[in-house]
């Protein structure tokens, strides 16, 4: 992980843009600005502060464009902004922070005077003034989000006695439905500190050490003992994890491990990060992800068999059909393709979202959903050139989208610190679900219900958010189950054991909690190295790979 300071970041974003001549895309100037998953002025970002990083460069680049002319100092305007400047502020407050610095500076009151001539009718404009003042209410809502997470890192040690405390005050808050008291609340689970009987002792964790950069993403294979790690070196990885116990100090003996490099040579490695990863039903193909806009599709011995080529940005999410034909890829170019897998081609482009694709997810065969930065959820199919379904109703970006089990219901979450609960059948949600404080950075359902291998446990869906805490839905009724008060820091991952008993969180606090959704308490407890951002089980529901920060991915043996 890096660290920049404010003047360093400055220096390389001026750098890039005045080099690269304002040619290159949307990615590459959040990228090559050094912010990707590091540390700005003490200010850690995530995997998905990207997304947002990306518009703000592109609004200042649009704000650059605007301001520069013969008489402007383009370095002389770089001075006058800071790193968090250009991701928490749109282009019209940037715009005003540059004039308003520059009234100081001997000399400028001509160019500033210039300047307000040029943008005179853009501000005076009644439409255009009205769409700022949206986006400046919502970058200030980001910002007050942003300021939220940093105070709660100062106190971070807070006792649970505080924690709970605060939980009872905010039920207590709660106003009455219609006029008629609410029934039972419910549970608030505060267990901060884990006993230590719930520490998964040394003996039972391998270590798994190769990867150069943060590990961003991991996948068990669903019919073997092989894990696959992606990372921001540029490579993915194909782990051959041996059955029976782990052994603890470092890999697990000689640890048989193909490495997929997304980059020949040490050119343009920069670019070559992989975001995302699936296996197809089979446990035959691993599909990859990638910064650079290319999927590739590879065996299980590690050799390249695919790379698709057509997205014009980075890809955020990837996923196989369950027939395994065809491969869905979202990007930051706006658009989601569906690839034929055998044929090695794309087979239809969707351009349906006004921003960045944030997820996809199928539905069936032939139909699925995507989520954007463009508060919107699209359903499609292919052959359609529309969508057979839109869903509207989050006021922010859509972070995640996942069908239940039997494709019946879909479920959302956004910045706009909301879930919710969609159908085919109507146009609005079935549920509004609002119970967290922060944003909401993902969802999973439970592999209960009907319909699946576990048909007589109700279907359960989970949330994790940026407010540290973990929630689980009952669906019928869009009620809070549990909500589970483990962790301090943003919660980035939760997963389901397969037999839906279990559910493993993992967050920025560096620790992996597993819940027993029966007793409702943590049951199991491993603190890593450093942030975890993704968390899954194999196919047996007896072991558990986390990917942390630290360069490294951590299989975790689970035995009740």
């Amino acid at each position: 992980m890096s660290s920049f300071t404010s003047a360093e970041l400055n220096y390389l974003v001026f750098r890039y843009l005045q080099e690269s001549g304002f040619t290159h895309s949307a990615f590459a100037l959040g990228y090559e600005a050094g912010i990707n998953k590091c540390t700005i002025d003490g200010n850690l970002f995530p995997p998905g502060a990207l997304v947002t990083i990306v518009q703000k460069g592109l609004q200042y680049l649009e704000m650059e464009a605007n301001l520069s002319n013969s008489d402007v100092d383009m370095d002389e305007d770089f001075s006058f902004l800071q790193p968090l400047d250009l991701i928490t502020k749109d282009v019209y407050e940037l715009r005003q922070m540059v004039k308003e610095k520059k009234k100081n500076v001997p000399g400028d009151k001509e160019k500033e005077k210039e300047v307000d001539r040029e943008h005179e009718g853009e501000r005076s404009h009644a439409k255009e003034k009205e769409k700022h003042d949206k986006e400046k209410e919502r970058e200030r809502d980001k910002e007050k989000i942003d300021k939220g997470k940093e105070r709660e890192k100062l106190h971070g040690d807070q006792t649970d006695q505080e924690m709970l405390a605060n939980q009872e005050e905010k039920v207590n808050e709660k106003p009455e439905e219609n006029g008629v008291p609410k029934g039972p609340e419910p549970m608030d689970i505060a267990t901060t500190s884990a006993s230590q009987s719930c520490e998964i002792p040394s003996s039972d964790v391998t270590i798994l050490e190769g990867h150069t950069s943060e590990v961003c993403a991991c996948a068990w294979s669903p019919t073997g003992s092989l894990l696959a790690s992606g990372s921001g070196d540029s490579t993915a990885r194909i782990w051959a994890i041996s059955d029976g116990t782990s052994r603890s100090g470092g890999q697990n003996g000689p640890l048989n491990v193909l490495v997929l490099k997304h980059v020949k040579g040490r050119n343009n490695e920069k670019s070559k990060d992989v975001t995302t990863l699936d296996w197809n039903g089979e446990g035959t193909l691993l599909a990859t992800g990638s910064y650079d806009g290319q999927a590739r599709i590879w065996n299980t011995n590690g050799e390249l068999k695919a790379t698709l080529m057509k997205h014009k940005g980075p890809i955020f999410s990837l996923k196989w059909n369950k027939k395994g034909d065809y491969l869905l890829t979202g990007s930051c170019d706006k658009t989601a393709i569906v690839w034929d897998v055998k044929a090695e081609e794309w087979k239809q482009q969707f351009e349906f979202h006004a921003g960045p694709t944030l997820d996809v997810d199928w539905r069936n065969n032939l139909s699925f959903a995507t989520s954007s930065t463009d508060n919107m959820i699209y359903v499609c199919k292919i052959g359609e050139t529309r969508p057979i379904k839109t869903f509207a109703g989050h006021q922010g970006e859509v972070n995640c989208v996942k069908w239940d089990p039997t494709g019946s219901l879909l479920a959302s979450c956004s910045d706009d610190i909301t879930a919710k609960i969609w159908n085919m059948k109507q146009d609005k949600y079935v549920h509004d679900l609002r119970e967290h404080a922060k944003e909401i950075y993902t969802i999973r359902w439970s592999p209960t219900g009907p319909g699946t291998n576990n048909p007589n446990q109700p279907l359960v869906l989970a949330s994790a958010s940026f407010d540290s805490t973990v929630k689980l839905w009952d669906v019928e009724l869009g009620k809070l189950l549990y909500s589970l008060n483990g962790h301090r820091d943003p919660v980035y991952s939760v997963a389901f054991s397969p037999n839906g008993e279990y559910l493993a969180s993992g967050s920025l606090d560096k620790s992996m909690h597993i819940w027993s959704l029966k007793e409702g308490k943590i049951v199991k407890t491993f603190s890593g190295q450093g942030g975890i951002f993704e968390v899954c089980w194999n196919k047996e529901g007896d072991k558990i790979a986390a990917c942390f920060a630290n360069n490294t991915v951590c299989v975790l043996d689970f035995r009740m």
